[in-house]
């Protein structure tokens, strides 16, 4: 997955076990495709955790990322005012997300990242 602009909004939690199976169906029908109607939202891409064995220092090591959230969504935007935006504001409270899904939600994560050029 390339990286086509210069900003990623990235949005981690964990849900409730009993609430997981509407979490999903939630996050992929309406949440993601509300945010994507959103002007400056270019991309949406969500990930799970994964349980994690590499080769480091000559061996096989188990790295544990102990209190990460289990889900991440990774939000291409053209700039941080995307996320301030009356679009996005009224987006993130639309559908069943704000009163069936996000008081399950734990372990909240909001990052934003500058993508950085080659050199600098």
């Amino acid at each position: 997955m390339p990286i086509t602009t210069t900003y990623l909004f990235i949005a981690s939690m964990d849900v409730e076990p009993d609430k997981e199976a509407l979490f999903n169906e939630v996050y992929d029908t309406e949440h993601v495709p509300n945010l994507l109607k959103v002007p400056g939202v270019l991309s949406v891409t969500r990930l799970s955790a994964e349980p994690l064995t590499m080769s480091m220092g000559g061996q096989e090591r188990s790295v544990a990322a102990e209190g990460e959230p289990r889900y991440t969504a990774f939000y291409e935007i053209e700039s941080p005012e995307v996320l301030v935006s009356r679009e996005w504001a009224e987006a993130v409270e639309s559908g069943r997300w704000p009163e069936q899904v996000r008081p399950y939600t734990r372990n909240r994560r909001h990052v934003l990242r500058k993508v950085m050029a080659p050199g600098t």
